[in-house]
């Protein structure tokens, strides 16, 4: 059985054999991503979205209270990696929005664009440092929502930068921060701590984080809004 979920549009649940499962609509019916099962409901093809695989899913999962991202947003996600989650991103937003995927490493890229890009229109795969925002201006317009998940130490000094840079006003933006690629040696929770603080003097408003266990270890996402 399929359900709508409770709160997020383009989200759903299969209920199978007394679990509930997370999961998108499938934009490229009979592609499994990364192993996730598929489930044919009418003339629709249903993707499970793993939680130990996405920090997306396990922050819908531990209480996420809302997700900016919906059908027909434009996103801009940093760190696309090899895609996984951009893959349930693209599900969600549809054919009538876009998500541009950045990502620097080459060899990562290229498994992507393989898996993911090469099958779906609206995933723009961009080989750049988001570090550095302008190089991609070319190619990324205004967005709606800009989702980082980037394991690094600058990683929300990155995540305002990108907003300053693309974010529309009123826009929100998804943070997955892992305290260790912070700080390896600190509490998690001074970490987080210090992240928000961060956030919060480049211009975002905090609106809500969530822990991601048991899912991940010492990790939060943070929703913010580009006032």
């Amino acid at each position: 059985m399929i359900e709508r979920h409770q709160s997020f549009e383009g989200v759903y649940w299969i209920v199978e054999q007394g679990q509930r499962l997370l999961a998108t609509v499938s934009l490229d019916p009979g592609t499994s991503i990364y192993g996730e099962r598929t489930f044919r409901h009418g003339e629709l093809e249903y993707r499970e979205w793993v939680p130990y695989r996405s920090k997306l899913a396990a922050a819908i999962l531990t209480g996420l209270k809302e997700l900016p991202i919906k059908p027909s947003s434009r996103v801009l996600y940093l760190g696309s990696a090899t895609g996984t989650t951009v893959s349930h991103v693209s599900d969600i937003v549809g054919s009538r929005g876009i998500v541009f995927a950045v990502d620097f490493a080459p060899r990562v890229m290229a498994q992507f664009i393989e898996r993911v890009a090469r099958r779906r229109s609206n995933v723009i795969p961009i080989l750049e440092d988001a570090r550095l925002p302008e190089r991609y201006m070319a190619f990324v317009g205004k967005v709606d929502v800009v989702y980082c998940d980037v394991a690094q130490p600058e990683q929300a000094k990155l995540l305002i930068d990108n907003c300053v840079a693309y974010l529309k006003r009123g826009g929100e933006a998804l943070l997955a921060v892992k305290a260790r690629s912070i700080d390896s040696t600190e509490d998690p929770e001074k970490v987080f701590r210090r992240e928000i603080a961060v956030l919060e003097r480049g211009g975002l408003s905090v609106k809500e984080h969530v822990r991601l266990e048991p899912y991940e270890e010492d990790h939060i996402m943070v929703r913010v809004k580009y006032e």
